[in-house]
């Protein structure tokens, strides 16, 4: 005779490792992992750009974007632009195109671990966050805007809620 009866406990889903139901994921996780795929993404595109301009005149490829998306190529901020592509040579785009890479390649890191919940990457986002905190409050305070008050407060967000998460894993003996 076969018991066709199925316990209760089986119809509850058991608890994974991160202290939340076996096939859900954690979305604050989930959505810090994608902001920094999104990161590696564009700091790749960025690397990629600096590689593609090594050869050639950067003044020229300032007047032609600055043409193509019609602004006025005796304005001020064209004008700041040349002035400062001026400063930039082969060595100098190269540098840029190694530093975007790595960084890239880091927050890639960072967003594949967090998608696949793994504490070290927990902590490695906890503390990249944490040590340019430093430099993105010098930046707000040197010239205050929206979009690094906005980084700022993001990277905040992030790192409040990374900081509870660990914190609510150690009392509850996860991870």
């Amino acid at each position: 005779m076969t018991n066709e009866s199925t316990s209760s406990h089986e119809l509850i889903p058991t608890e994974e490792k991160g202290g939340h139901p076996a096939g859900s994921h954690d979305r604050g996780l989930l959505l810090i992992g994608l902001f920094k795929l999104a990161k590696a993404i564009f700091f790749f595109c960025v690397g990629v750009g600096a590689i593609h301009l090594l050869h050639k005149d950067l003044e020229d490829e300032v007047m032609r974007l600055a043409l193509r998306f019609k602004f006025d190529p005796e304005s001020r901020f064209v004008s700041l632009l040349l002035d400062k592509v001026d400063l930039i040579d082969a060595h100098r785009l190269r540098q840029i195109s190694v530093a975007t890479f790595g960084y890239s390649a880091l927050a890639l890191t960072e967003g594949v671990g967090l998608l696949l919940e793994k504490v070290w990457a927990e902590y490695l986002t906890l503390i990249l966050t944490v040590s340019f905190l430093p430099w993105e409050l010098y930046e707000l305070v040197r010239r205050p805007d929206w979009f690094r008050l906005s980084l700022l407060l993001i990277n905040l967000a992030v790192l409040w809620y990374l900081v509870w998460l660990l914190r609510r894993k150690k009392l509850l003996g996860t991870g």
